[in-house]
């Protein structure tokens, strides 16, 4: 009987041992489990306070692009540039010549002015994105070779824009952040996929480049503004990226961008006792929709049309200048939605359509022709021959079909 207590006391020893044990396990486990939650809860309320929901967590941005020019702008400027027909250097061809065209989104959204960038774009397309908000396809090539241009706010793509970008080189070089993707006529992400770029490397979509190409920068107009707003890159950084990918001037395979690029046609600019009376052009994007009504004022002595938005003249925060152009061209597309819950647009962007030219103070009336994307748009006059462009940045303004513009 003895033994048999003995035995019965040591088997509950053994078990308070274990339940001690036990309970110490549990007890650790759920201490560690409470110490991740509250640190896990702290990392994430700290990244929605710093990062905002982005893809890009760094919210200052990088330094600025050094100062001044890497050529010398003294000289004389003999050469012409293959999309404009600007005026150059030699030393800023040379620079060129290594390199593709870079086509970058960027909006125009009223809390995204000014932005950063457009006073040095060879050419800028500007079309609704959705909902009567504009947006634009800024092309940098000659007049990004002398410096380093900051460029924003970076946006999404859009199917259109897709192909006006189509004209400059098989495989141009595209920048934006995201995209539209619902399945249909208007997924552009899709479309970029379909179209090669991806394969090929000349899509710049920020959701696979991220930081530090590319940066967000909460408050760089002095005050906060949304997440959508603040995408930034530069030129140089870009062409980097290009350039890692094997994508300069020529491809890896030694296929050159402007095998089959057809630049448009240049003219010597009319003297000043030529230059038409024009003082004002002025049109709505949507009726109704005033803070993206434009107006570009002629200046008769500069022979060049300064641009107003929504109001206000129309500034590139790098600095300060006034937004301005040689040549306005107003193309009338036809234009399709919304299509979508998203609101997404289509503008039929081949086959042909009206258009108004303005330069040298006069207004133009004629027609364009696109057969298919990746073709250049022609603009051609009412007996149909190819109308020749001042030399310097363009700007194509894309009304819906039926628009009006006053001049």
């Amino acid at each position: 009987m003895v033994i048999g207590c003995q035995q019965k006391k040591f088997k509950q020893l053994k078990m308070r041992e274990k339940f001690t044990e036990n309970k110490k396990l549990i007890l650790t486990i759920l201490g560690g489990l409470v110490l991740y939650l509250v640190s896990a809860g702290i990392s994430f309320a700290g990244f929605r306070y710093l990062a905002k929901p982005s893809q890009i967590v760094p919210i200052s941005p990088l330094p600025e692009p050094k100062s001044g020019f890497r050529v010398d702008l003294s000289v004389p400027k003999t050469e012409k540039c293959p999309l404009n027909g600007g005026m150059f250097t030699k030393e800023e061809r040379k620079i060129w010549e290594q390199r593709r065209p870079l086509t970058v989104m960027i909006e125009n959204h009223a809390e995204a002015r000014p932005q950063s960038g457009l006073s040095r774009a060879d050419i800028v397309y500007e079309a609704v994105a959705e909902g009567g908000i504009t947006r634009f396809l800024a092309v940098f090539y000659c007049g990004a070779s002398a410096e380093e241009i900051t460029i924003g706010p970076v946006r999404s793509a859009r199917t259109y824009f897709l192909d006006f970008a189509s004209e400059y080189g098989d495989y141009p070089l595209y920048a934006h952040v995201g995209g539209a993707n619902l399945p249909g006529p208007a997924n552009a992400l899709g479309q970029i996929g379909d179209y090669g770029w991806l394969r090929k490397g000349n899509d710049l979509n920020q959701f696979a480049i991220s930081f530090p190409i590319f940066w967000r920068d909460y408050e760089r107009i002095g005050h906060p503004v949304a997440t959508e707003h603040t995408v930034y890159s530069t030129t140089d950084k870009l062409w980097e990226v290009a350039h890692k990918r094997g994508l300069d001037a020529q491809d890896s395979e030694g296929n050159r961008w402007d095998k089959n690029f057809v630049s448009w046609k240049f003219k010597e600019e009319a003297s000043a006792e030529k230059r038409g009376q024009m003082t004002r052009i002025e049109f709505d994007f949507w009726k109704g929709y005033k803070d993206y009504t434009v107006v570009w004022e002629y200046d008769k002595e500069a022979n060049l049309y300064r641009r107003a938005n929504g109001g206000a003249p129309h500034k590139d925060l790098n600095n300060g200048e006034q937004l301005a152009a040689k040549v306005v061209i107003v193309q009338f597309m036809e234009e399709k939605g919304p299509i979508d819950e998203l609101k997404h647009l289509l503008y039929k962007t081949t086959g042909k359509g009206k258009a108004i030219i303005f330069q040298d103070g006069q207004g133009l009336q004629a027609t364009w022709t696109k057969a298919k994307r990746q073709e250049r748009t022609k603009f051609l006059d009412t007996k149909g021959k190819e109308i020749e462009f001042n030399g310097g940045q363009i700007w194509i303004e894309i009304l819906p079909a039926g628009g009006e513009v006053s001049f």
